[in-house]
């Protein structure tokens, strides 16, 4: 007898994270793996931040708090909307989930009816299509090639729109590429949009402040106001402020679109921690100067990364605008022998003789939607990433 819904045999395991998993097991066995299959940055969560979750445990801040935020939490994502991004967001336009991707998957299931289609660019965060189809909606993807930066057109997205689009997903900084949209890349997509208006619009905003080389970061609703009350603006502390573990995300949606998700919420995960909302309260409102440091150090490991898998024979790096990956494009690779006879027939072969002769464990393109690359996190120290890069010159130089 099978127990299992029939829903589950529709998505995949997180590849990212089944990736970064068994990267993890093979250190534990002690073999000599660096992984670069995680998108966490390596800096510890800033002291004034640690200082406020203390703060928080010991005048017994630990009860059960509201589902959407404590108060402090929301009037403090309500001001950075306001004084970042331009966007006036109303107390009930605010909701905070454990985590950005919990963020996702609440707006997915409260809006998509069965057969509703969502348009995701990819190359594109692997969760969004299995986030999309749990809800039993459609993912349309929409390929957007290297020449393009990775990035989609107003063409395609106006050739990829029917009577069905429910959402459109649009993320930048992205993951896993670091592309970055202009602001008028946006306005031409929001010209678009504007003729759709049964069209809603998720900006993953996750990586705002990690961004580089004087690319300015815009947002869909600060870009066309007359979007916003179409548009899902979510955001978080985990990439920023170094709070991967802390599990807070958040958004800015109509307020129809927050009180469904808010009912999910409310008869599933509650809230997040009460801890990690005190915690998140400084991280927003504090001091913001530590993430130019985080920054400075991120180029200079990006431009370290680039430079080096430049001077490998096969594989081509285009320098990302923001977030810390890179994505390289192993064309040249594909159709080589490794020393045991294995014909490298794809980016995913390609990750696996990494991992297996070299030790370095990154993601491979098609779990990204756009072949042939691979994803590495740059989000650790120099002499890792040399010693990484320096791996896999070696392991490509093997191939015959």
């Amino acid at each position: 007898m099978n127990f299992v819904a029939d829903r589950i045999s529709r998505i995949k395991p997180s590849m990212t994270v089944g990736i970064n998993v068994k990267a993890k097991a093979m250190k534990e066995e002690g073999k000599d793996v660096i992984v670069l299959a995680a998108g966490e940055p390596d800096f510890n969560t800033p002291k004034n931040i640690r200082d406020a979750a203390n703060k928080a445990m010991e005048e017994g801040k630990t009860k059960y708090v509201p589902g959407k935020g404590t108060p402090e939490l929301q009037k403090a994502i309500q001001k950075k909307f306001r004084e970042d991004n331009n966007i006036d967001y109303s107390l009930d336009e605010i909701i905070c989930g454990v985590g950005g991707k919990h963020i996702i998957y609440n707006a997915m299931m409260a809006t998509i009816n069965s057969g509703d289609e969502v348009i995701i660019t990819a190359p594109y965060w692997v969760s969004y299509p299995d986030i999309v189809l749990l809800a039993e909606g459609k993912p349309v993807i929409v390929e957007c090639p290297e020449n393009q930066n990775f990035k989609i057109t107003p063409e395609q997205l106006e050739e990829h729109i029917t009577s069905n689009t429910k959402w459109l997903m649009l993320n930048s900084p992205s993951n896993p590429t670091g592309a970055v949209y202009s602001k008028q890349e946006l306005n031409d997509l929001a010209q678009v949009l504007i003729k759709h208006p049964h069209v809603l619009i998720m900006c993953d905003d996750i990586y705002e402040k990690i961004i580089y080389d004087g690319s300015e970061f815009h947002t869909l609703a600060s870009i066309e106001p007359s979007l916003k009350n179409r548009c899902l603006t979510l955001n978080g502390v985990s990439k920023s402020y170094c709070m991967t573990g802390w599990r807070l995300g958040y958004c800015g949606a109509p307020k129809e679109i927050i009180a469904a998700m808010n009912k999910i919420q409310s008869q599933s995960t509650t809230s997040t921690s009460s801890i990690t909302m005190a915690a998140a309260v400084e991280a927003i409102s504090g001091p913001q100067d530590f993430i130019i440091d985080h920054n400075n150090k991120f180029v200079k490991r990006r431009d370290l990364v680039v430079n080096k898998l430049n001077e490998i024979d096969g594989i081509t790096c285009s320098k990302p605008e923001g977030a810390f990956y890179v994505y390289p494009n192993c064309h040249g690779i594909l159709g080589k022998v490794t020393p045991k006879g294995m014909k490298i027939s794809n980016d995913e072969d390609f990750m696996t003789y990494l991992l297996e002769d070299q030790g370095v464990a990154g993601v491979h393109g098609s779990a990204f939607g756009l072949s042939p690359y691979f994803r590495l996190s740059y989000a650790t120290s120099d002499d890792i990433l040399d010693d990484a890069c320096n791996r896999i010159q070696f392991a490509c130089s093997k191939l015959k």
